[in-house]
């Protein structure tokens, strides 16, 4: 078995990617404080086409030195916005008929493994702080709660870890 060299590997340009039709999920960052973090997320949601990631509260935007060191160009592929307000942000896309998920440990949370996802959906994926995870009054405005199931002694993943689990466990729900 050869190793391919990215010559080889089947990817789009960032116009192509801009054209592309996107999978129906939008990725809400709250109070994020690692850019490193921020700049992965948005390399994982240019890996699965993400329609949008909006970077809310403390969460530091595009262009940064730090973001761009672990996204690798995703801030150019990747259409985000910055919105102060998280739940406010909740309301508005629930307006526009999205599915609001916090990814979040609380009663009565839907295993990852057993959410349902629709084809005919959207659906808004909230993350929250690194350390007090999504706040309790976005939890609250959720239509839905999200947990990752973790079997060890450590109560959460990195959020970075943690969106790429989500988005890819939606994605390919959503190509069967």
């Amino acid at each position: 078995m050869r190793k391919l060299k990215n010559e080889e590997l089947p990817r789009l340009d960032i116009k192509a990617f801009k054209q592309a039709p996107k999978t129906p999920l939008v990725i809400i960052l709250d109070d994020i404080r690692s850019l490193n973090n921020i700049g992965s997320i948005f390399r994982t949601s240019d890996a699965f086409l993400v329609e949008k990631i909006y970077l809310c509260g403390i969460t530091a935007t595009p262009p940064h030195k730090d973001i761009r060191k672990t996204a690798l160009g995703a801030t150019e592929s990747v259409a985000w916005e910055h919105v102060e307000d998280c739940v406010a942000l909740v309301g508005d896309l629930e307006q526009q008929g999205f599915t609001t998920i916090a990814i979040e440990q609380a009663e009565n949370a839907t295993m990852l493994q057993d959410y349902e996802v629709s084809k005919n959906q959207k659906y808004a994926l909230i993350f929250g702080n690194e350390v007090k995870g999504v706040a309790q009054e976005v939890v609250d405005r959720c239509d839905d709660v999200i947990e990752i199931p973790q079997y060890g002694t450590k109560h959460s993943l990195n959020i970075s870890v943690s969106v790429g689990v989500v988005v890819w466990n939606f994605w390919s729900k959503l190509q069967n």
